[in-house]
């Protein structure tokens, strides 16, 4: 190609900070702190982080119709491709046994399925992997040894109304397996009865009741069951949910489920047992709960049942809160505290998901070993920041997460950035190990792009993108290493009101993590993180337990109940210089709904805020902020996230630009008392000073920095300066790889722009040729810009499968669809050559490498493989037929969003410059 034109100088201000945020990791720290400086040791690692922090992959084998031959390829891809484990998960047949393509779904628990288990465990193990193992199939525990007697239970209510002057009752015709509890008469008819009114009736005055002129209704309270069956299932893993209360459905399930899977591990037993979110949907019962709860709350339970049905006055908020604390303590002794125990025996670990249906709270999760969060709700409550709460009020260092579930639904649409943007705001949260969601086994006999769960995305290599994932998983390595360093520093402890949670109970709606949501309004969560504080979680049995710990500041929304010994703990913590907030208005009874004395005088230590609107300037009033935007709008306050982990001798600060547009922001000063810093670009890897104060700070839509204060002094800069840049959009030879089509685009060309085209997915190869007159003494990089925001305020859908009464497993509802809202230059990833030699991927923002050592003098070639998304070519098929599949298994999932399977912009759609600096 001839010579190129005459350079330009472009002094452009966001480009010309770029180029200074990306100066050389080689800048060394001086006069260490100690012989060996321990910042330099810390960068090193950051480098070059260990494989513990490496992501996970959730590890889908359908059917379970899987060869000895594809695991160890795929358990060999992930190795290569950065990935740290599995999580064997057994879910629903996706094909029809075909013993001549060698497909057969063997039944869960079969010895061939346990053979596979144990083969895929060895293979791994030989790899490095970490291995866990889900104890079931699908979700929740349960299946064929599950019994309709110990199947997940609810308390029934069948309301008969009485004609006028009735003496008997009628006799109710129960289905297998209810039995009637108790009885009672009420004034009213069905649905508007009288609970006050309530009389009792004994088995012996079923057929001898007094006669009433007045309209009355019978209520037989009746011990049924939700006759929920595990969602998902492999094939001969069907059958009922367990019951989490009892004892005796739970041991039985180790014993039918457990044990086989974990002798399949012989004597290497799996990392972690797993348990996904509870999800026995309506489970509020279980047969010894009334002589569990006389003995718990020292009074029946059953002549209050009208009450409990009914709410709506303070002495059924009582009942109810005395329930559910009933509940969580049944699950709790019975579920989590034997399966973790049973874990411990069998020299493993309990990973669970500790939230949902049935009733767990914050501190039920002190009873497993890796207790688990999901979903990226940042600036809300959330179940992710409910599990690393708890990890930190409790000493565990390591909070892992179920991510990218529902990630940029159809399957096969999330790229690169889309994962991205979501472990950020998991990293936010604290999270320090990424468990993906996931990888589809998927055999090589099926048409591409093969199996996919049906709401999740693809991240195994029959994704045309694929061949960047190591740089996905290294920046993920890198920054979960980082988070696990020295102990989390979040100021404010926002206490969860769980006894109010439990008096909202009603039948069929037994969870504290959803009424958590109602009780933590999401402008709550917003204020403290606006006021640039960090935040954990933590309930009254955490304080009365473990303390506030290093926490600055207590935060309470408003809340109604209180226990007298976390009321007495708080004013400690006050009386020791603690700062104490309440929004709303100061707690006004104990549990019991009482209000004392003692319970008005301890609440003057809480300081009063009306309204979260004025949350923001209390705390600024009582606390210096972690990290303080000056000048900075609300907007900025809003999008800018950041983490803080304390070490002896340093500080350490993630922030992330969690919004579609670039953040510039002249000042930001950081709550740390060391006074000399680094900034750290994650990926790729490089360093430049910061400052504690007056740091500016620019990031790219989605872009994250690492900071870190310390004593040590830190060399002055060179400084890059008078960026000149050069066009190289034209003429450029593009070859589409797989298909051996090859043409010149003088202008840069949406794929799907071409008939030809329009249904491809894989790798295209953008080759041409440069001069340059000299090697360049500066810095250059390779830059492609462009990128749109697409919807800067995105609709808010609710999350998965959440529905009113007892939620029908069947009926699979739109997940949130976390995604990144942009489009980028770059469809969707891409791996530079220069002269033949790997320069670096580009698949986020900024999209720019330096490429410094690798350019020369006079002709260059640079070389642009870029790769889109297989759901251009999926886009192509005919709609997949399941309804053999469904005649024979029934049906079991529901394949998402398939109206948005089509083709999507690919290719390289910004303009490609080299930008050449002069360093001084």
């Amino acid at each position: 190609m001839p010579g190129l034109p005459h350079i330009k100088s472009h002094h452009n201000h966001q480009l010309t900070t770029r180029i200074a945020a990306n100066i050389s990791l080689a800048l060394a720290l001086s006069i260490p702190l100690f012989s060996q400086t321990y910042i330099d040791t810390l960068k090193h690692n950051f480098q070059n982080p260990p494989d513990n922090a490496k992501p996970m992959m959730r590890w889908w084998w359908f059917g379970t119709a899987v060869e000895k031959p594809e695991l160890l390829r795929e358990l060999q891809q992930m190795k290569a491709d950065g990935i740290g484990g599995v999580e064997l998960a057994f879910v629903y047949p996706q094909v029809l046994d075909d013993p001549a393509k060698k497909l057969i779904n063997e039944p869960f628990l079969s010895p061939a399925m346990l053979d596979n288990v144990r083969y895929a465990q060895s293979e791994a193990r030989k790899l490095g992997l970490r291995v866990d193992v889900t104890l079931g199939s699908g979700w929740p525990y349960g299946g064929p040894a599950t019994t309709l007697e110990e199947a997940a239970g609810r308390l029934r209510t069948a309301e008969i109304p009485l004609p006028a002057n009735a003496t008997t009752l009628p006799k109710l015709k129960l289905p297998e397996g209810e039995s009637i509890i108790s009885i009672s008469l009420v004034n009213g008819e069905p649905k508007h009865w009288d609970a006050v009114s309530v009389k009792t009736v004994t088995p012996n005055e079923i057929s001898s009741i007094p006669a009433s002129t007045t309209p009355r209704t019978a209520l037989f309270f009746i011990a049924s069951h939700t006759r929920q069956q595990v969602k998902r299932a492999a094939v001969g893993a069907e059958g009922w949910v367990l019951d989490p209360f009892s004892h005796q459905a739970v041991a039985t399930h180790l014993k039918a489920v457990g044990e086989p899977l974990i002798q399949a591990f012989g004597p290497t037993p799996p990392y972690a047992v797993f348990s996904d979110s509870l999800e026995a949907y309506g489970a509020d019962w279980t047969p010894n709960l009334p002589a569990e709860f006389r003995k718990r709350r020292g009074y029946d339970l059953l002549p209050h049942l009208p009450e409990l049905v009914a709410g709506g006055t303070p002495a059924a908020e009582k009942i109810r809160h005395d329930w559910g604390q009933t509940l969580t303590e049944l699950v709790d002794e019975n579920y989590l505290t034997q399966i973790n125990n049973w874990a411990t025996e069998h020299h493993t670990k309990f990973r669970s998901q500790t939230y949902g249906e049935p009733a767990v709270s914050l501190s039920s999760q002190r009873l497993v070993a890796l207790p688990e969060g999901e979903g990226p709700r940042w600036r809300e409550f959330s179940t992710l920041r409910w599990a690393s709460s708890a990890n930190h009020l409790f000493g565990n260092n390591i909070t892992s997460a179920e991510t990218f579930t529902w990630l940029h639904s159809p399957v096969f649409r999330a790229t690169p950035l889309d994962m991205k943007a979501e472990a950020d705001l998991h990293f936010l949260m604290c999270v320090n190990q990424i468990i993906g969601h996931g990888w589809p086994y998927s055999p090589p006999q099926v048409e591409e792009p093969g199996w996919s769960l049906y709401a999740a995305a693809v991240f195994n290599n029959h994704n045309p993108w694929h061949p960047v994932m190591p740089n996905i998983t290294r920046y993920i390595q890198r920054i979960s290493f980082v988070l696990r360093q020295g102990q989390p520093a979040n100021q404010v402890a926002l206490l969860l009101p769980t006894d109010d949670a439990w008096a909202k109970f009603s039948p069929g709606k037994v969870s504290v993590t959803e009424e958590m949501t109602h009780l933590i309004a999401p402008a709550l969560m917003s204020a403290i993180l606006s006021a640039g504080y960090n935040v954990d979680f933590i309930d009254a049995d955490a304080i009365n337990s473990v303390g506030l710990g290093t926490h600055q500041i207590l935060v309470l929304p408003p809340t109604e109940r209180i226990p007298l010994e976390t009321l007495r703990k708080i004013h400690t913590f006050a009386e020791n210089g603690g700062k104490v907030l309440v929004v709303g208005h100061s707690p006004t009874t104990d549990p019991e709904g009482k209000s004392s004395p003692e319970l008005t005088e301890l609440s003057k230590v809480i300081a009063v805020v009306p309204n979260t609107g004025e949350l923001t300037k209390a705390l600024d009033n009582v606390g210096n902020p972690d990290l303080k935007l000056t000048n900075a709008d609300d907007h900025t306050k809003e999008v800018v996230g950041f983490i803080r982990r304390k070490l002896r001798t340093a500080d350490i600060y993630f922030v992330v630009n969690t919004s579609n547009h670039p953040i510039d922001i002249a000042s930001a000063t950081f709550g740390t008392s060391f006074k000399s810093g680094q900034t750290w670009d994650p990926d790729p890897v490089a360093s430049s000073p910061a400052t504690p104060t007056s740091q500016p700070i620019h990031l790219a839509p989605y872009e994250s920095r690492i900071f870190v204060f310390s004593n040590s002094k830190t060399a002055t800069p060179f400084v890059d300066c008078c960026p000149e840049q050069i066009d190289i959009s034209t003429d450029w030879k593009v070859n589409f790889v797989s298909i051996n089509k090859t043409l010149t685009e003088t202008t840069l060309t949406d794929w799907t722009a071409d008939p030809a085209t329009k249904f491809y997915s894989g790798e295209v190869a953008y080759t041409r040729d440069f001069t340059l007159d000299y090697a360049p003494k500066g810095k250059t990089f390779l830059a492609i810009e462009g990128g749109t925001p697409t919807d800067p305020n995105p609709p808010i859908t609710q999350q998965a499968e959440k529905a009113e009464g007892i939620r029908n497993p069947l009926v699979t509802r739109p997940g949130p669809g976390m995604r990144a809202w942009y489009d980028p230059p770059i469809r969707e990833a891409a791996i530079v050559y220069i002269n033949g030699q790997r320069a670096g991927s580009l698949w986020h923002p900024p999209y720019q490498l330096d490429v410094s050592k690798f350019l020369k003098s006079g002709q260059n070639h640079v070389e642009i493989r870029v790769y889109n998304t297989a759901i251009n070519a999926w886009a192509a098929l005919p709609p997949h037929d399941y309804k053999l599949l469904i005649a024979k298994y029934g049906d079991r999932f529901q394949m998402q969003d398939l109206d948005k399977v089509q083709p999507q912009p690919s290719g390289i759609l910004g303009a490609i410059h080299l930008i050449i600096t002069n360093s001084r």
